[in-house]
């Protein structure tokens, strides 16, 4: 258990930050999703589509820290792929 005020500091911020980046790793997986879905419709217009808007969603999970650049390159990579296929 936190004792000095500043433990309690930390833990609150840590708390909060975990809110945050629970928030966004959410948001990331339902655009992620829709692409899945949008692939296994078989329409490509709406796969293209929908990846072009997870793009810049999984981008801005890596400039704030929630995934790894390289975890994201790579899904990009086999996502473009599967809609290119």
């Amino acid at each position: 258990m936190a004792n000095s005020p500043q433990s309690k500091k930390r833990a609150r911020q840590a708390e909060a930050r975990y809110a945050v980046n629970k928030a966004r790793r959410s948001r990331i997986r339902t655009y992620l999703r829709k692409v899945e879905e949008a692939i296994a419709s078989g329409d490509q217009a709406a796969a293209a589509d929908a990846l072009k808007n997870a793009q810049p969603e999984l981008d801005r999970g890596v400039s704030k820290g929630v995934l790894h650049k390289n975890t994201v390159a790579r899904k990009m990579s086999r996502l473009a792929a599967r809609v290119k296929a």
